[in-house]
Order: structure tokens, then sequence, then C-alpha cells
């Protein structure tokens, strides 16, 4: 009897945790409707994410990016769905064994879901509605679901004590239905639950899913704006010298492809925005409020440009750095419109889903540095993940301070007046780039032939340009290795190094020289404050 008791307590609290997750799921679909009809950009469980994006601690974040890399986002969502599924459940359990904890649980959840929507930046007046929607109706159907498995409860409580059935009958009273007519009920109410449970869980799919796939449709029409976008012709283009490139197996190309440029920012989902109602305001400490459309902008004359970007969370030879052919319009000419007043040093660019980066305002007037509003990518219009239609693009300082993607606003101000999004979060508000090289191959754990092999790679010193990049050997002399003709200062030089290989292990390491005769710091520095240093050393097995 006691192991009946046992199973029967565990099935129905089994249930109860069904209701849980079954309630989670008309919470989001709810939302997700209300969404599509009021406010696409309140999705709770969007917002949620973009909030804990914001809070996270930075080792945190650097982990996460780490680990996934241009997956970190989906990583963050997948951490999401199964929270939201563990909270949901233990809702489930709780609504059943101490009513109403569990609907308090859920209420409370969706009040922070309200928090975390109505204060996101760019939020509309009716931000709120997704997550009350959501709120109340997941409230509602746990409840319901809840209710329909308490008729159970007394047999089982009844079985707990050790009670027979019979003796239960015994003790009801006449005018009361009996303990058989309680346990049919019960059959019939679980039934019920289960018929409810489905009907709620399919509609919750069909809806909450559906509803998304409108929502994203949005996206799915920027895409097709810019796919028919054509950008005037620039009146510039790149000259690239013989010798730009060399031609080794592993090497990274001379120009990073737009699918394979590295992603890092804090929007968790692509904003999409029609070029159409793109407006970008220059404000602040300024003679002049300036306000451009996305037509005024290319009416400026577009001209090429080629930059290397790099990510401050790039660790010593990690990939967050890619050179492009970018398009676009000098900042300098934009400011001078604004005409920036005396006193200020700063420049608070702003993203259409709030982020905000700290530019020197001096990179950003200087006549020798080429720091653009970019337009188009490698020959083509901006990818909408990075920054379509509009975005920064700055020579040698860190994304992070410089090159704000989905462009709205510079707001011309001071470093002691205004702070950008990751200054808080542990990083300098000012932040030039570290000169580094990279060793693309032999990667480290492949194992080479006996025999000549080409050990080769990139190096940067955007601004400067790279006069020598050289390689030692298990720690022996440092060797010039070749390096290809540069197309500019701000762009990366490939390097190689033709070496006789022979058997066993060898670690090798690689350092740059800049244009000012600067040797690259050897002395090891993590991400934070200001982008990581030292350089790159490899094992390298042979035979």
């Amino acid at each position: 009897m006691a192991q009946s008791s046992v199973r029967t307590r565990v099935g129905v609290f089994a249930w109860a945790a069904l209701a849980g997750a079954v309630s989670a799921g008309a919470f989001l679909a709810a939302a997700e409707l209300v969404a599509l009809l009021a406010a696409p950009e309140s999705s709770p469980i969007l917002a949620v994410g973009s909030f804990v994006i914001d809070i996270v601690p930075q080792p945190l974040k650097e982990l996460a990016i780490a680990t996934f890399g241009a997956y970190d986002k989906i990583a963050l969502l997948v951490g999401l769905a199964l929270a939201v599924l563990v909270g949901s459940v233990v809702a489930g359990v709780l609504q059943f064994a101490v009513p109403p904890a569990g609907v308090a649980v859920l209420a409370v959840a969706g009040g922070l879901s309200v928090a975390a929507t109505i204060t996101r930046a760019g939020a509309t007046a009716l931000a709120a509605l997704p997550p009350i929607a959501g709120t109340v109706a997941g409230c509602l159907v746990l409840w319901l679901l809840i209710r329909l498995l308490r008729p159970a409860t007394p047999a089982v409580v009844a079985s707990d004590r050790g009670e027979d059935a019979r003796d239960s009958v015994q003790a009801v009273p006449a005018e009361h239905p009996t303990v058989h007519e309680k346990g049919a009920a019960a059959r019939v109410d679980r039934r019920m639950f289960f018929r409810v449970s489905a009907v709620v869980a399919s509609s919750a799919v069909l809806v909450g899913v559906g509803a998304r796939a409108l929502i994203n449709a949005g996206s799915s029409s920027i895409a097709a704006v810019r796919t028919a976008l054509r950008l005037p012709a620039p009146r510039t283009t790149v000259t690239v010298p013989a010798g730009a490139e060399f031609d080794i197996p592993g090497l990274s190309p001379l120009f990073t492809p737009n699918r394979d440029f590295y992603r890092v920012d804090t929007a968790l989902t692509v904003p999409s925005v029609d070029p159409a109602e793109w407006r970008l305001v220059i404000d602040g400490m300024v003679q002049q409020r300036v306000e451009l459309t996305f037509s005024d902008l290319l009416e400026l004359g577009l001209d090429e440009y080629p930059i290397t970007l790099t990510c401050v969370s790039n660790e010593v030879g990690g990939d967050l750095v890619g050179n492009a052919i970018w398009l676009g319009v000098p900042v300098r000419d934009v400011l001078r419109m604004a005409r920036p007043s005396s006193g200020a040093d700063m420049v608070l660019s702003r993203s259409i889903d709030g982020f905000t980066a700290s530019t020197p305002l001096e990179s950003l007037t200087d006549d020798g540095l080429d720091a653009i509003l970019a337009v188009g990518m490698n020959g083509e219009p901006l990818p909408l993940e990075h920054g379509f239609p509009v975005r920064m693009v700055v020579p040698g300082l860190y994304g992070y301070v410089s090159a704000t993607k989905w462009l709205s606003a510079l707001t011309v101000t001071r470093f002691d007046a205004d702070e950008a999004y990751w200054t808080p979060r542990g990083y300098s508000a000012q932040a030039p780039i570290k000169f580094s090289a990279r060793i693309d191959t032999p990667r480290s754990g492949t194992r080479v032939p006996v025999g000549r092999a080409a050990i080769a790679g990139v190096a940067w010193a955007q601004t400067v340009g790279i006069e020598r990049v050289e390689v030692s050997i298990d720690d022996g002399t440092w060797q010039p290795a070749a390096v290809s003709a540069p197309i500019s200062d701000d762009t990366w030089v490939q390097w190689y190094l033709d070496w006789d290989a022979t058997p066993g292990a060898h670690f090798v390491a690689v350092r740059a020289v800049n244009r000012h005769g600067e040797v690259q710091n050897e002395q090891r520095a993590p991400i934070a404050p200001d982008g990581s240093s030292g350089w790159q050393r490899t094992l390298i097995q042979v035979g």
C-alpha cells in the first residue's frame, strides 16, 4: 500500500509539473500574439534575454564569447528556455502542493518580464502589453489545470495515512458522494485535465510559433529591401597592390568574406531597419542639430575604405578580427554640418537597440583618419547582422568604442559627462587597438609532415602599419618573415616563413614590429579593460 501511495503521489506531482510547463507555453504564446498585434519588439523572452546580457558580469560575458563564439546568443536563448521550463515546473508543483504559491510565482515572473520590457531602449507605450497578457494567460491556465487535478487528492491523502479505501468510505457522511463516486469523478477530471492540457499546449505552439513567424517576417521584408537596394557607385575605389596576398593553404584571405566576418554585439535579435525610415540625429554640444535620411547620406558621396576591425574580446591568436572594403561617408563630413562646440571631446554613438559607444571626437574629425559611416561591405550593402543600413567604422579603435551598428544618433559630448555601454562594465572609455601578429597555419594540434613547411598568418597595426613580422622556433633566434604588400596602414598584412620541419614537437612564437619601430608587447594581459596583449605561442607536431 505504501509503494502504491508513493507512486500515486509521484504521478500527481508529475501531472502538476506538466501543468506548469503548459502554463508557461500559454504565457509565451499569448505574449507573442499580443506582441504581433501591438508591440513586435516586446517579446518577454527577448526582453529578459537582453536584460541578462546587460547585467551579466564582464568575466561571464567573455567566457560566453570564448566558449560559444558567434553562437553565444543562441546559447543564451537555449539557457533561458531551460530556465523557463524549470521555473514553470516548480510553479506547477507549488500550485498543487500549496496553492496559490504557483500562481504567485508565475505572476512575479511576469512582473519581472514587464519590468525588463519597459526599461529597454526604444520601448513604446504599448511595450508592457505582451508580458501582461502572457502573465494573465499563464496564471489562468495554471489555476485551471491544477484545479482539474484536485479531485484526486482525497484518495491520495487517505492512502498516505495507511487507511483502507473501505474505511474511507465509512468515514464519509451519507449525503456526500462515496469514495467510489469520488474516484470516478477524479478519473473524469483527470481525463479532462489531459484534454485541456493537450488543447492548450497545441494551441500555444500554433499561436506562439505562428506569431513569432509573422514578427520575423518583418526581418525577411527588410532582407528583401537590402537585396533590392542599389548603392551609388563609389567615387574612389580600393587599389590592391601586387604582392598583397599570398597563396598559402590555411592562411586567412586578404579580405574576410561577409559570411565569415566575426560578429560580437549586444543585440539578441538582429534589428530590422528600413532605409526609407532610417534617420541619423547629430546633437549634443553642437551649434546646429542635424537630422539626415539615408538618401541624404548617400548624396554626400561614397568612397571605398579598406579597414581591419578588431574586437576587444579577441584573445591573443583569436579570430575576432577581420578585414573588409567598406563603402561610406567620412564621419567628419557629417559632424562638420553640426559644428561641434569647443570643449567637446567625445561622441556618444547610439544604436537602434540602445547600445552606445564612446569615441574620441578627434578620431572622428581628423582629416588623416578615415572614420566612416559605412553603408556597404565588400561590394554589397551591409549585411543585416553587420549593421544594415548604416554603421560606424573607425580605424585603430576597438569596436566597443567605435563600431556602432544600426546607427541612429551621434551625440557630441564629453568623457567626463557621459559614458557608453561598456564603460561601467569594466572597460576603458578609450581603447586604441593593440597591434599584434597571429599564426593561422599550422594550427595547434595538427600534425605537419617532415620537410619544407610554411608558417603563416596575419598581422595588424591599424593607423600605423606593420614594419616586419618575426618568428622564433623553439625559443631560437627571431627570424624575419616575408610580409605582403600593405593595402594601407589601416589593414592587416599577411606573412609567412619557410621552415624545414624536423620530427618532434616544436614551439613557434610570432611577434610584430610596427612602423614606429615598436615591438609587440610580450607581456600577457587579459581582455579587460582595454584589450589582450602578448605573443602568440603554439605547439606544432611534426612527423
